[in-house]
C-alpha cells in the first residue's frame, strides 16, 4: 500500500470538476480562500487504507468534497453538489500515478454554518486505486 497516488487523484478530480460545464464559474480550491468567496467547491480531507490484493498493491481513498455557499437557502449549494456527484460517480479519471479502478458516491451531509448565514454540503466518495 502506498499514499503515493493521493496527489495524482486530487489533480485528476480537480481537472475533471473544472472541465464540467455544469460547474462553469464555480471556483474549486484545496484550501479555504481568504475573504468572502461566495459559492465554491473545496477539495477536503482524505483517508487512505490498504486495498492490496493478490493481483498487486492498491489503496482505498475516502475523500470529502465540500460545497460552501453564502447564498440564501440550500438550492444553489445542492445544485452544485448534484453536479459534482453526477460528474464523479463512476468517472473514468486518468491519474499520473496508479490506475483508478472505481470511484463511488458514499454519502452527503448538508448543514448550516455561521448561525445560518452560510451553507455547507460535504460529499463523501470512495476511490479504489491500483498501484
Amino acid at each position: 500500500m502506498s499514499y503515493g497516488a493521493a496527489a495524482a487523484l486530487q489533480a485528476a478530480i480537480y481537472e475533471h470538476l473544472t472541465l464540467d460545464p455544469a460547474l462553469a464559474g464555480v471556483a474549486v480550491y484545496d484550501a479555504v480562500p481568504a475573504g468572502p468567496a461566495g459559492t465554491f467547491v473545496l477539495l477536503g480531507p482524505e483517508e487512505v487504507r490498504d486495498a492490496s490484493d493478490a493481483t498487486g498493491a492498491g489503496g482505498e481513498h475516502r475523500l470529502v468534497i465540500s460545497v460552501i455557499s453564502d447564498a440564501a437557502g440550500f438550492l444553489a449549494a445542492k445544485t452544485i453538489a448534484a453536479a459534482i456527484s453526477d460528474r464523479l460517480a463512476g468517472a473514468d479519471l486518468t491519474l499520473t500515478r496508479g490506475d483508478l479502478v472505481s470511484v463511488a458516491f458514499l454519502k452527503a451531509v448538508a448543514q448550516r454554518l455561521d448561525e445560518g448565514t452560510a451553507r455547507r454540503i460535504d460529499l463523501s466518495f470512495r476511490a479504489r486505486i491500483a498501484l
